[in-house]
Order: structure tokens, then C-alpha cells, then sequence
């Protein structure tokens, strides 16, 4: 399933390239993160293209002066490592009786120090993917009442740093590693759409995950300077070290975009895309060269997606499919 479907784009496709032509009006999208960088300007394409965008924000005042202007966005709140605030927001969305078309979760932090958020849960682990897969979950009746619906799983090249730290993945151990910790998350990203699809594919949901690309953003924001010419990203003077590898941030939302609106995907799911394209597996030689694409076989096992949905509703508590 794995493998390019040639779609016609490629990595400098643009968010209104990809929505070319689609109509989205009367539809209902949700896009975590989306007031700022990729998920802003994915936002901005799905309002431009008809959509009734719904935003959740940590920071609502921020998001409203970020999406002033736009057509029909509405912001709400939301703070993914909080589960009493997914399940306000969830609340919320539900009683509104509004059916749910596009589900995009692009929030997420990247390299973070070790912190403890929720139930004493290490931060990367807890914003990017718990807090997601809750809210989804709590979200499921209004995804299976659309017309099929799709849910979209930001994740990153990081997934290929390792897989899912089944005997401590809040590094309780004192072994943390931030980066260790982010490629986790990002795996977990990958098994989530992969366990969801598989889950909800019979009620017409569709779920894939992706990865949109360097974009400069405020993911960084947890990197000193030092660190990113040490890793070969920055020069010293500030400026980037291969600005030709990087794009912009509407270059970074169309493969999100594609994976949430293309009828070359009907049919389709439980599948990890890049470049506006289905993505190859990945050589174990090259896991960590940035420079070659693909996917790391761990983050599409099936039973390891399983695995990590059922540890999953442990931890959070919810699973919209007990009884189903």
C-alpha cells in the first residue's frame, strides 16, 4: 500500500494548488495548530475554498488576531494536554448537532525539555498524540455522522528516530531524550491513522497520516541557535544551512490538504503520505538521512497500531469504539 500513486504534485505544490477546483462549501473542518505556521496557512485554504473552519486554540485571543479577517473560522478553546479541556471542547462541537468533515490535528511541540503534563505524562508524547487520539475519539459520533469524513495525523521525518517505547514511554526511567521522546511521538502519529482507518473504515472514515516538509516555524522554538548549526540546519550568522531543502508554510499545508480533500485518495487510508504523494518505505541505511524520503516499517505495523490504540484508551480513558 506504501507506494507513490503519482498524484501529479510534488514537494512545491501549494495549498491552492491542491484545492484547485474543490468546493468545500457546506463542509466542516477542524484544524488543531491552526493559527499559526502550516496550520494556519491550512486554515486559510480551507476557509478560501468554502469550508466552515472551526480553531482550537490554547491561546484563543492570540488565534483570533492570527485568523482576523478570514470567512467563516470560528475559534475555540482548547489545550491538548488538558483532557478535561479536550472533552470541554468535544462537548461543545457535539452539542451543536453540527456533523464533522475534515479533522486535520497538526498542533504539536518538537524537542521539548522533559515535562510532565496530565497524569505525570512526558509532554511530547502527551500533546502530540494523547491528546489527539482523545479528541478524536470524543469527536467520533460527529465524524461518523459526515459524509466521509477524513482525520489527518500531522507527523514528521522524526518518526524514523525510533518506535514505541512499550515499557516506558514517559521515560520514568530518568533516560530522557528529547529527541528519542519527539521521534516516539511521531511514530505514535503514524500507528494512530493506521489503527483508525482500520477502525472507522467501514463507517466511511478515513484516516492518514503525513509529513509536510521543513518549514521555518515555531516548532524550533525549543532549539537554541547553537544547537541547530551543531545539528547542520543553521549557519552562524542565523540564516538557514539548505534553504533549498525547505518550503513555505503553504508548500508544508498541501499534502495535509490532499490527504483531507482529494478524491485521489477515495478508497484509500491508513496511509503515510509526503510531497503530496502516497510515500515508499525507507531502507534501514538511510532512517537518518534527511535527504531521502520515506517511511520507517515500524510506524505501519498493524499490530503495534493496535497496540497503541488500546494503550492508549487506557491512559486517556476514552475509546469511541468499546461499543461499537
Amino acid at each position: 500500500m506504501q507506494k507513490k500513486i503519482d498524484s501529479g504534485f510534488g514537494r512545491n505544490t501549494t495549498a491552492a494548488e491542491v484545492l484547485a477546483g474543490i468546493d468545500l462549501t457546506g463542509r466542516v473542518a477542524i484544524v488543531t495548530g491552526g493559527y499559526s505556521g502550516i496550520g494556519l496557512a491550512t486554515t486559510r485554504a480551507l476557509a478560501d475554498a468554502g469550508a466552515h473552519v472551526v480553531v482550537p486554540a490554547r491561546r484563543p485571543q492570540l488565534a483570533g488576531q492570527a485568523l482576523a479577517g478570514l470567512p467563516d473560522v470560528e475559534i475555540d478553546e482548547l489545550d491538548l494536554a488538558d483532557l478535561n479541556s479536550v472533552a470541554g471542547f468535544a462537548d461543545r462541537f457535539l452539542a451543536s448537532g453540527r456533523e464533522l468533515d475534515i479533522l486535520i490535528n497538526a498542533a504539536g511541540i518538537m524537542a521539548a525539555p522533559l515535562q510532565r503534563v496530565g497524569k505525570g505524562w512526558e509532554s511530547q508524547f502527551a500533546v502530540n498524540h494523547l491528546g489527539h487520539f482523545a479528541l478524536t475519539n470524543r469527536l467520533w459520533p460527529a465524524l461518523r455522522a459526515g459524509s466521509g469524513a477524513r482525520v489527518v495525523a500531522f507527523s514528521s521525518l522524526g518518526h524514523r528516530f525510533g518506535g514505541i517505547r512499550w515499557e516506558d514511554p514517559h521515560f520514568d526511567s530518568g533516560d530522557y531524550d528529547k529527541w528519542i521522546a519527539y521521534g516516539q511521538a511521531k511514530t505514535a502519529n503514524v500507528l494512530f491513522a493506521v489503527h483508525l482507518d482500520a477502525l472507522g473504515a467501514s463507517s466511511g472514515v478515513r484516516a492518514f497520516a503525513l509529513q509536510p516538509g521543513t518549514i521555518d516555524t515555531g516548532l524550533v522554538r525549543h532549539l537554541e541557535q547553537s544547537e541547530m548549526v551543531a545539528l547542520g540546519w543553521m549557519n552562524a550568522d542565523g540564516t538557514w544551512a539548505h534553504p533549498e531543502t525547505m518550503k513555505t508554510p503553504e508548500q508544508g499545508a498541501a499534502t495535509g490538504l490532499w490527504a483531507a480533500t482529494s478524491p485521489q485518495l477515495d478508497g484509500r487510508g491508513g496511509l503515510y503520505l509526503e510531497d503530496v504523494d502516497v510515500a515508499g518505505i525507507v531502507g534501514p541505511d538511510d532512517l537518518l538521512d534527511a535527504q531521502v524520503a520515506g517511511l520507517a516499517t515500524w510506524a505501519v505495523d498493524p499490530q503495534d497500531a493496535a497496540r497503541l490504540w488500546d494503550l492508549s484508551a487506557e491512559l486517556t480513558g476514552v475509546n469511541a469504539f468499546e461499543t461499537d
